[in-house]
């Protein structure tokens, strides 16, 4: 698909197709079918047959929308302080497996502080249409610097020349920091959660003079084979990731997917309490192996059977207020309609030539605008890039506000503790400079 083309491309469906992908929507409102062709790209959904978005637990206040025409994309939208034009405005990007839903907790605490607040479905994942389902899709469009123009699309789209600050969590994290990079006139400022920035790639420097050899790190399919090679074989989680086979794994777990997503989210929460991470002396095999099972897993495991023996016991499950049955229920709804190969492409881009030739254009780039860190002291995913948490603060960031860390929280800090995430992105927010002058 060509990402500057802003159109869909047309779809032509057989008969058989076509009654197969009606019977799926009788079942269950769902776009597409089973048998749909490989190449199937998700066009529209008839959003009439399917439950209202968040099945009713959206709070009151946040509203649900279509934006049409964002970079060849329908964007669906939460959004909470739209009543008063002019607001001060702020994008929340979500992570990998999470929605626009994952970041309903604190808008309306923002909204009440007086901002504009956007959360949409990024490209790949929950009610925003227009993207290629299949695992054979061209992941360009993907791409940091493509849902770089996504996120300006839709600012635009809205009617804004800027917005104060946009704030990534998981793999938003990364899709936000680039916003700052590539466009620090439209995001002035930037919040990344749990997931640290190393900035752009660098390229050979002084080649021409120096004989040299550049430090080169291990690459993922290399600490991979490292990894295969101890005595209790292991895979990193971001390869296996990659893989043709991880949607149908995520798709189909063994202890059915409302099982697999409360093991899932608990697993890698500061409620477990085998969540203690420390700082990795390095980027090694034996390193890595020190991380939880989720991070490493097993050689001969899928993510579900990964995270099987971790599930919590009925007592735990019936008294988590942070992520109820319910809540899980809006992602088992959304991910059984779409499947994760959107957000699984998230992980194909950071090895893909091309995505990462476009980065090129922005090596020695730092970020500029004042910068924000959270994250939780139990989130093993601010280690799991040894140096780049300080990589960030000394070099990347130039305008550093802050690092905190809060206390007890694992990896879901906007789930698991909004009302301390929507103080420090409030306090972040009212000390920017326009509040200053």
């Amino acid at each position: 698909m060509d990402e500057e083309a802003n159109t869909e491309p047309t779809i032509k469906y057989s008969r058989r197709t076509f009654l197969a992908a009606a019977a799926a929507i009788e079942l269950g409102g769902f776009a597409f079918a089973q048998s749909a062709p490989a190449n199937a790209t998700i066009v529209q959904t008839d959003f009439s047959t399917l439950p209202p978005y968040g099945n009713g637990l959206i709070p009151q206040g946040i509203r649900s929308r279509q934006i049409a025409n964002v970079n060849g994309l329908n964007m669906h939208i939460l959004e909470a302080g739209y009543e008063t034009l002019g607001r001060p405005t702020v994008v929340l990007l979500h992570g990998f497996p999470e929605l626009a839903y994952s970041w309903r907790k604190i808008m309306m605490p923002l909204a009440s502080a007086g901002f504009h607040v956007i959360a949409p479905d990024r490209r790949g994942h929950g009610r925003t249409t227009g993207w290629d389902n299949s695992y054979d899709t061209d992941i360009f469009q993907f791409g940091y610097l493509g849902q770089v123009r996504d996120t300006l699309a839709l600012v635009s789209a809205l009617g804004y020349r800027s917005v104060d600050a946009v704030v990534g969590h998981d793999a938003g994290s990364p899709i936000a920091a680039w916003c700052s990079v590539a466009r620090p006139d439209v995001f002035r400022s930037v919040v990344m959660m749990s997931s640290t920035f190393s900035g752009p790639p660098t390229l050979p420097f002084n080649t021409a003079n120096s004989s040299a050899p550049a430090h080169v790190e291990l690459t993922d399919a290399e600490l991979d084979a490292q990894l295969a090679a101890l005595p209790q074989p292991r895979k990193y989680y971001q390869t296996y990731n990659r893989t043709r086979q991880a949607n149908n794994d995520f798709m189909n777990p063994s202890q059915g997917p409302q099982a697999f997503w409360r093991a899932y989210y608990y697993f890698k929460s500061g409620d477990y309490k085998g969540n203690k991470p420390f700082t990795l002396k390095g980027r090694t095999a034996e390193e890595f192996a020190k991380m939880p099972k989720y991070y490493v897993m097993d050689l001969d495991k899928t993510m579900p059977q990964t995270v099987a023996p971790e599930m919590p016991n009925a007592a735990y499950i019936a008294s988590c207020k942070w992520l109820t049955d319910a809540d899980i229920g809006v992602y088992v709804t959304e991910y059984s309609r779409t499947g994760f190969q959107g957000g699984l492409n998230g992980y194909r881009i950071m090895t893909d030539p091309r995505c990462n030739a476009e980065l090129l254009t922005f090596s020695g780039h730092t970020i500029d605008v004042p910068s924000f860190f959270i994250a939780g002291t139990s989130d093993w995913n601010v280690y799991q890039r040894p140096g780049s948490l300080e990589l960030m603060q000394k070099k990347i960031c130039t305008h550093v506000v802050g690092v905190h860390l809060i206390d007890g929280v694992g990896h879901w800090a906007e789930e698991e503790q909004p009302a301390k995430v929507s103080e420090l992105l409030i306090q972040f927010l009212h000390d920017l400079p326009r509040y200053k002058t």
